[in-house]
């Protein structure tokens, strides 16, 4: 898992082309302008996800982990909690692949909380469980998707 602020996402280029790729679309994109949904990039290797989530607590989101995908989470209109779990301690949960998720059930709670401001990002990798989107208020946030 990373975050950071977003002023220095361009340090971590070289994990992979594809995320080097997502890297640029992020920094050369206007994320405001993105319609909510999903938004083309490179086909299926990297798209973006924007989202409107609605308030809810810790114990309304769910800990998700991914296989295919590593997710760059960016927050547009506001900060936003976010958990984290190593997979190494969750138990194992049916993977959708068509989803490309493993949901571990509501109320689950994450190992750690952590505040992600406006102005900055996470990255989550397979090996990291997140429980993201905990917020007071409706928030709009963009995740690209980036194929490993």
């Amino acid at each position: 898992m990373i975050i950071d602020y977003l002023e220095n996402l361009r340090s971590y280029s070289g994990i992979s082309s594809n995320m080097d790729k997502a890297i640029e679309f992020i920094l050369n994109t206007d994320l405001e302008k993105l319609q909510v949904g999903r938004n083309e990039v490179c086909g299926d290797d990297i798209f973006a996800n924007v989202m409107e989530a609605q308030p809810r607590t810790k114990e309304e989101a769910p800990i998700e982990i991914h296989r295919k995908y590593i997710d760059i989470q960016i927050p547009l209109t506001g900060d936003e909690v976010m958990g984290y779990t190593p997979k190494a301690q969750l138990p194992d949960a049916e993977y959708n692949a068509d989803s490309d998720a493993a949901l571990y059930p509501v109320g689950m709670l994450a190992a750690e909380y952590f505040n992600v401001k406006r102005s900055m990002f996470t990255v989550f990798f397979p090996q990291d469980g997140h429980a993201p989107a905990v917020t007071p208020v409706k928030l709009r946030k963009v995740i690209v998707k980036v194929a490993i």
